[in-house]
């Protein structure tokens, strides 16, 4: 029962996270948004106090449950080992029991720790478990999912229904595509092999909780007196951390999936008390209080069941942004300082906090948001503005981001955040090598920032920006008709300022 009730609770997990990370409209978020704040790694860097003692307290009772409920690379591989052990018989019995591999997991708790004093966010980015998974589904599953969605679309249409619209399906960047590429590659056959050997050697998360769940006071209990050495626990055990000659559990790795307890026949394991004299009492009272407890921790997971399922089973309706025609043709410009979004504060309160998960990227409506290409700020978001441009209304990015790297704002903060500043280049500016009244940057620039004035001597009116009334939106990089390079661009600030 409790395995089965495990199931049901990383399923909706599971599905949760992954829609978060697929929907393109960013609705879900409002119902859904929490389960993204509840993973490890990004609350311990938003300081998110209540989801860190929440966790801990959860791991020092049940042991390393949101490895196997919440995580959902936990969760992800599960299903990859499960597809594996619905073939062949010997399949499902291919697991035994192998020594921890301290050094290698401590190793990367101890990287990750330095990665994260020091600042250096490419690293943390690449070993957080939920960002790995976000990546994955944002740079692999996500183009799939959005070319069926506008299939859906083009047929919607055909029949003069709207209830779906096209989405533009891009690479944002390759160097993240083939980083997800190789994590899902490497993350496949190590969990189609063995299971939770990521969990258990690479994941510093994991390894975080699996000190904590050394200690736990409940978890799965080898009764060796029922036992009869058949093996089949350790078999069947896909953390590899069940040691049946010596009736041994290494509860650091153990993620308590319950896979052990349904597999033995003479119901030798059972979910129970670690703790206390286990063998003063009568069998039958063993019995009861064991029930008990079983019965409580049901009770429990079912009404966390019960609460998700109804989270989930909300709907909101889509609502599309309206815009501006696509421009084609531009080639992003050096800048000299990058551009990071309004909430974030600067540069280097986003590099301190961000883990790369990808999901701002995702629910970005105008396509402003990538991942950036340099090495220290590897897989963290950016702006460029050459598919559209930062809407001072549009504060989706601020709404989702579980780590505390973009700070929630209102679009009435946004308006007045200073992100960065443009600058113009007349050697590309039509107006001005052509003779032409342009003025495509001050119609369109929603700061009133941009006049046109006449030079001296011509009746041609060419681009000047007022830097104090600039907030570096980048509608004026976006319309700008000069190819291939734009003749205004936004320079990014190191620390955002207010105007």
């Amino acid at each position: 029962m409790l395995r089965k009730i495990r199931i049901v609770l990383a399923a909706l997990f599971w599905v949760g996270v992954t829609a978060l990370f697929l929907d393109f409209t960013g609705t879900l978020h409002a119902w859904l948004g929490w389960m993204a704040k509840v993973q490890f790694l990004p609350a311990v860097l938003a300081l998110n106090l209540g989801v860190i003692v929440a966790l801990v307290l959860l791991t020092l009772v049940c042991g390393r449950v949101y490895c196997s409920v919440i995580c959902p690379m936990g969760v992800f591989q599960d299903i990859v080992s499960w597809i594996h052990g619905k073939g062949k018989k010997k399949n499902r019995y291919r697991f035994s029991y192998s020594p921890a591999k301290n050094w290698l997991r401590y190793s990367m708790l101890g990287i990750l720790i330095i990665a994260i004093v020091a600042g250096i966010g490419s690293v943390v980015a690449l070993l957080a478990p939920y960002s790995a998974y976000g990546r994955i589904v944002s740079n692999i599953f996500a183009p799939v999912y959005g070319w069926g969605n506008n299939l859906l679309a083009l047929i919607d249409a055909h029949f003069d229904s709207y209830n779906f619209y096209t989405k533009e399906v891009w690479l944002r960047s390759l160097p993240t595509f083939i980083i997800a590429l190789v994590t899902l590659v490497a993350v496949v056959i190590l969990a189609w092999k063995n299971g939770r050997t990521y969990c258990n050697t690479i994941c510093p998360v994991g390894t975080t909780l699996g000190l904590l769940s050394k200690f736990s006071l409940f978890g799965p209990v080898i009764n060796e007196s029922k036992c009869v050495n058949c093996g089949l626990c350790g078999k069947q055990c896909k953390a590899a951390c069940i040691d049946t000659k010596n009736h041994k559990i290494d509860y650091s790795r153990c993620v308590d999936c319950m896979d052990c307890i349904e597999s033995c026949k003479s119901k030798a394991i059972s979910y129970s008390f670690r703790y206390g004299k286990k063998d003063s009492e009568p069998a039958p009272a063993k019995a009861e209080k064991a029930g008990a407890a079983d019965a409580g921790r049901r009770a429990f997971m079912m009404g966390s069941a019960i609460a998700l399922g109804t989270a989930a089973a909300k709907a909101q309706d889509m609502k599309v942004d309206g815009g501006l025609a696509a421009v084609t043709g531009k080639m992003i410009p050096e800048r000299e300082t990058h551009l990071v979004p309004a909430g974030a504060t600067g540069l280097k309160h986003l590099a301190q906090h961000c883990t790369g998960c990808q999901l701002c990227v995702s629910v970005c409506p105008n396509n402003v948001l990538r991942p950036s290409t340099s090495l220290k700020n590897l897989m963290q978001p950016e702006m460029s503005y050459e598919r559209g441009y930062c809407r001072p209304e549009c504060t989706k990015c601020s709404e989702v981001c579980p780590a505390g790297a973009i700070v929630k704002i209102t679009p009435e903060e946004k308006t007045s955040i200073q992100v960065g500043h443009a600058e113009v280049d007349l050697f590309l500016c039509i107006a001005n090598n052509e003779g032409v009244n342009c003025g495509n940057c001050a119609r369109h620039c929603p700061a009133g920032a941009i006049k046109m004035v006449k030079e001296e001597g011509s009746d041609v009116r060419i681009p000047s920006v007022n830097p104090e009334r600039c907030i570096g939106c980048g509608a004026c990089e976006y319309v700008c008709p000069a190819r291939p390079l734009s003749a205004i661009h936004v320079e990014g600030h190191e620390v955002h300022r207010s105007i």
